[in-house]
């Protein structure tokens, strides 16, 4: 689904997905809806702060696999804007590649939030056309996956 690239449209492709989980039987209240919001909340706040491009939108791709007892969710948030790609510093997620005070920012921290939580995420030139795709993938083993 396509959104305009505003805070707005960060904030309804963040309710969107939380819908859409909860339809796919994911209710609001768990750790899954929750955690996965929450990828897309950061990434479509990164399309919207870094990707923005005038009158371009950003695009939300939400997928749920199956493999055995393991489910895996795929985030895509794609921006036409190519020339900055997002990177985290090797150990920022424990706060290695933190600079000092970093902690105090006012931004700064989205894709840690996201390396934290996702599986894996990484950044590809967008598909058909000028930009990138950011993808991250949560993981929920067989022990908690929903029957």
């Amino acid at each position: 689904m396509r959104f305009t690239s505003t805070r707005r449209g960060a904030r309804l492709a963040r309710r969107l997905t939380s819908n859409r989980l909860d339809e796919w039987g994911y209710p609001y209240d768990t750790e899954i809806n929750e955690s996965v919001t929450a990828i897309v909340g950061e990434l479509a706040a990164n399309a919207v702060r870094h990707g923005h491009v005038p009158g371009r939108d950003f695009a939300l791709r939400l997928t749920v696999s199956r493999t055995g007892g393991t489910l895996r969710f795929r985030v895509e948030v794609s921006d036409t804007r190519g020339e900055s790609r997002p990177t985290v510093a090797s150990g920022a997620a424990t706060g290695a590649g933190v600079e000092q005070g970093a902690g105090l920012a006012e931004s700064g921290r989205g894709l840690l939030i996201v390396d934290c939580l996702a599986a894996g995420w990484g950044v590809v030139p967008r598909p058909g056309g000028p930009g990138k795709t950011v993808w991250a993938e949560y993981v929920v083993g067989r022990d908690a996956a929903r029957d």
